[in-house]
């Protein structure tokens, strides 16, 4: 069996402010598998699809499984859910829990991958889902939360919707890998949705968003094939034209007259 070298976090630390890394989110077993063929180097993904098939079709991409915000409340809670994401293939978690939770998870040993600028489950701290370090005291306090993740034991930050000369300039200070998701390309890693990449999102795009593909017009295209495929079906049903000969299972005719004299016998 082919053998596959997958980055650890040392090497992926190893590559910081040589090359940029690439970074997707995927949520099924088909984008795994196209993640891996691409050559991705990093992807989110959600701890259920995690397992023995999701290494076979994704043996190499570094993977890091999401630990929600608001799934878990304690760090004993986090930290048994970090256990069996890694024992299921993960490499790291992410989390964006409090401190003192990441370096209950640093302290066993488990890579954690914080959140900096807007993060969406606490964004109403920061106004909303709206760029984050705009302003000299906002980019300053950006900074100290990247120091204390640093502090903490966190090996990476996810930073989001922060200026590009900001994250940049924070990206060069801080020895965590640093993973853009809107806020340049001074970062270490580039992050996007595999569903805003293949155009199959539905709702708003953000201004970060770069679309590759048209996957919603190709899913509105399928589903009207899907329909007029049921109604044939269904109207094949009520003309008789469906099931013909051709779909049936044949029965020799002796055998089929021995059984019908059976069943005419056995009815008296």
């Amino acid at each position: 069996m082919k053998k596959h070298k997958r980055a650890t976090v040392a090497d992926l630390l190893a590559e910081k402010g040589k090359r940029q890394l690439t970074m997707l989110r995927v949520t099924t077993l088909e984008e795994a598998e196209a993640a891996e063929k691409a050559g991705i180097d990093m992807v989110s993904v959600p701890p259920s699809l995690l397992g023995p098939v999701f290494r076979e079709v994704a043996p190499t991409p570094f993977a890091i499984p999401g630990l929600e915000y608001g799934d878990h409340v304690s760090a004993e809670d986090y930290l048994r859910a970090a256990f069996a994401a890694l024992k299921a293939g993960g490499d790291a978690v992410y989390c964006a829990a409090s401190l003192q939770t990441i370096r209950r998870l640093r302290d066993e040993g488990i890579p954690v991958c914080g959140h900096l600028g807007l993060i969406p489950s606490k964004a109403t701290w920061t106004g909303g889902f709206r760029a984050v370090g705009k302003t000299a005291a906002s980019s300053a306090e950006i900074w100290r939360q990247t120091k204390a993740l640093e502090e903490a034991g966190a090996f990476a930050a996810e930073i989001e919707v922060v200026p590009g000369e900001v994250a940049a300039a924070i990206s060069a200070s801080t020895s965590m890998l640093m993973i853009s998701m809107g806020a340049g390309s001074g970062c270490d890693a580039q992050y996007l949705f595999a569903d805003d990449v293949l155009g199959a999102n539905r709702d708003h795009y953000p201004r970060h968003a770069k679309v590759y593909r048209n996957f919603a017009a190709e899913h509105d295209r399928l589903q009207r094939e899907r329909i007029a495929a049921f109604t044939e079906f269904a109207d094949d049903v009520r003309s008789g034209a469906y099931p013909e000969k051709r779909h049936l299972v044949g029965i020799d005719e002796a055998e089929l007259k021995i059984f019908l004299d059976q069943l005419k016998t056995g009815n008296r």
